[in-house]
């Protein structure tokens, strides 16, 4: 048998290197499950929304303004904002996205985990493989998000009353997720530098009151210092990756 035909197949090995996510993604999941039913939403409705709009911080967002009666385009405007960090997600992969009709659609799971990963693993894969490895891992991650969310809206409660202290430990299960995401990249002092940066920005706005307009904020301004150290670098005649 060809070495070709005894390797796995490309979505299979993207499915089973999105495994880890699962342990970040079903926590905060079921907790937003759980927080859409109290706020009035149907068990449901919480499982459309994370079906269709999938967006994680966001999709908190949109369950409170929408149970505390705000109009519908600040909720969208508010939505989008929070999302805006994926202008800065899509060009930094654009240049391993083989031609293919499918990444559009494709692109409804790219999730801050999911970049991060598709990030580090797609520039290691063959061309012919990348289309499949990252419809493994984000078809993973999206299922395993509906499922959480559907286990929280339909037995959350029953969780909480049973296993109180699970309600202190699934708020640490995403930022744990995203420390184990984020600490293998401080490997230069053009990534430590943007890294911190977008870290610091983030953590003033939210002691002062805007958590929600840090996001965006924060990832453009990590990236801002990553291109104007990368323009350092290339005037001084190096890189310093």
């Amino acid at each position: 048998m060809s070495q070709l035909a005894a390797s796995p197949r490309p979505w299979l090995v993207g499915l089973r290197e999105a495994i880890p996510l699962l342990g970040g993604y079903v926590p905060v999941a079921v907790s937003f499950g759980l927080i859409s039913v109290q706020a009035g939403f149907s068990p449901w409705e919480a499982v459309a929304v994370s079906t269709l709009i999938y967006a994680g911080a966001s999709q908190f967002l949109f369950v409170g303004m929408v149970a505390g009666g705000a109009p519908l385009w600040l909720v969208i405007a508010m939505t989008l904002l929070i999302n805006l960090r994926h202008v800065v997600y899509g060009p930094n992969l654009a240049p391993w996205l083989t031609a293919s009709r499918w990444w559009p659609w494709l692109m409804h799971g790219l999730t801050d985990q999911v970049f991060a990963l598709a990030h580090h693993r797609l520039p290691q894969l063959p061309e012919a493989q990348r289309l499949g490895w990252f419809t493994g891992a984000a078809l993973l991650a999206w299922a395993s998000w509906i499922a959480g969310t559907a286990l929280g809206a339909v037995a959350g409660n029953w969780l909480m009353a049973r296993w109180p202290l699970l309600g202190e430990i699934m708020p640490f299960a995403l930022p744990a997720l995203f420390l184990v995401l984020v600490v293998p990249r401080f490997t230069s002092w053009r990534w430590s530098l943007a890294l911190g940066s977008s870290i610091l920005v983030a953590l003033l706005c939210t002691l002062a009151g805007y958590t929600n307009l840090g996001i965006p904020f924060a990832a453009a301004c990590g990236a801002l210092c990553f291109y104007l150290v990368k323009a350092d670098t290339a005037r001084a005649g190096g890189d310093d990756e």
